[in-house]
């Protein structure tokens, strides 16, 4: 980054102008203006009233031109421009070697710890962590419970330990490559909560996808088969072998899965099998226990 820029509020408002007429969404630039410029969205809103009003950026406005011109030819997400995404109370970074973290993952997080409350939770994991974020939410949850970060890639693991070593307690989480469930067969049946958001695209799906995910983002961690169910027929095919007795599951699906995803967890031998809805009221996730009484 450059160095910091003072200018007065009433510079910057018609500077801000002369760029969305350039393209884009008034959203994103101000998301911008607020990560790399650290111009908040509510000091923006001040400005707007008083732009008489000094302001310093973080960086000087050619920087920021620069990395709104990119984002606009290139469909370059601004997040990986510039490096950090806020998530939850944190901010991660991010880059081409995971998914961004979406903000209905938040609730994904918010209903595992829902499901577990006033358990003794011994252990835990994140299949499919990506950038880590699940890990983190949770290891910041749980800061004396040990937990499993699992992905297939090692790109994606990298930026993971990035983000756990500066967000999450010290010690109690462990990284692991490897295809879902095999890395912790030495802990298979003894995972008392392990949270998954696989790939779920359908393959036919992939084309029509925003090129800002499309030619930017992993799809390996986007395509799903077919029909976009072959990441979560696995995971949840190892459930009852690998979870706790009475243990938790819960996996994000695309917007349209949410019968079929309930139907291979009741297939599998899971109960107290449910729905849950995201942000917008979809189903986008399900999750299960398995029975203290179920084989292992």
């Amino acid at each position: 980054m450059t160095t910091a820029q003072l200018l007065e509020g009433a510079s910057l408002l018609n500077w801000r102008r002369l760029q969305l007429k350039r393209g884009g969404r008034r959203v994103d630039f101000d998301w911008l203006l607020d990560l790399a410029g650290g111009l908040s969205w509510s000091s923006l809103q001040r400005l707007l009233v008083e732009p008489q009003q000094m302001v310093q950026l973080k960086v000087a406005l050619q920087e920021l031109e620069q990395i709104w011109g990119l984002h606009l030819d290139q469909a370059i997400p601004l997040q990986h421009l510039v490096g950090r995404c806020p998530w939850r109370d944190v901010e991660l970074a991010v880059s081409a070697a995971a998914l961004i973290p979406r903000q209905e993952t938040e609730v994904l997080v918010d209903l595992a710890l829902k499901a577990v409350a006033g358990m003794s939770v011994g252990r835990w994991a994140d299949l499919g962590t990506g950038s880590g974020a699940i890990a983190v939410a949770l290891s910041r949850a749980m800061p004396s419970t040990p937990g499993h970060a699992v992905d297939l890639s090692a790109d994606a693991l990298a930026l993971a330990r990035t983000n756990l070593e500066a967000l999450a307690p010290k010690g109690r989480w462990h990284l692991h490559q490897g295809r879902w469930w095999d890395p912790l067969e030495p802990w298979w049946g003894r995972l008392d909560l392990v949270v998954c958001n696989p790939p779920y695209i359908p393959s036919e799906l992939i084309h029509n996808l925003d090129s800002v995910v499309r030619d930017h983002e992993p799809h390996l961690a986007l395509a799903g088969g077919i029909d976009g169910l072959h990441a979560i027929r696995e995971v949840v095919a190892g459930a009852c072998r690998a979870l706790a007795p009475a243990g938790w599951i819960l996996i994000e699906h695309h917007h349209d899965q949410s019968d079929s995803v309930l139907e291979l967890l009741k297939e599998a031998g899971l109960t107290s099998i449910r729905a849950a809805q995201d942000l917008e009221g979809i189903k986008r996730f399900a999750m299960a226990c398995r029975s203290r009484s179920h084989p292992s």
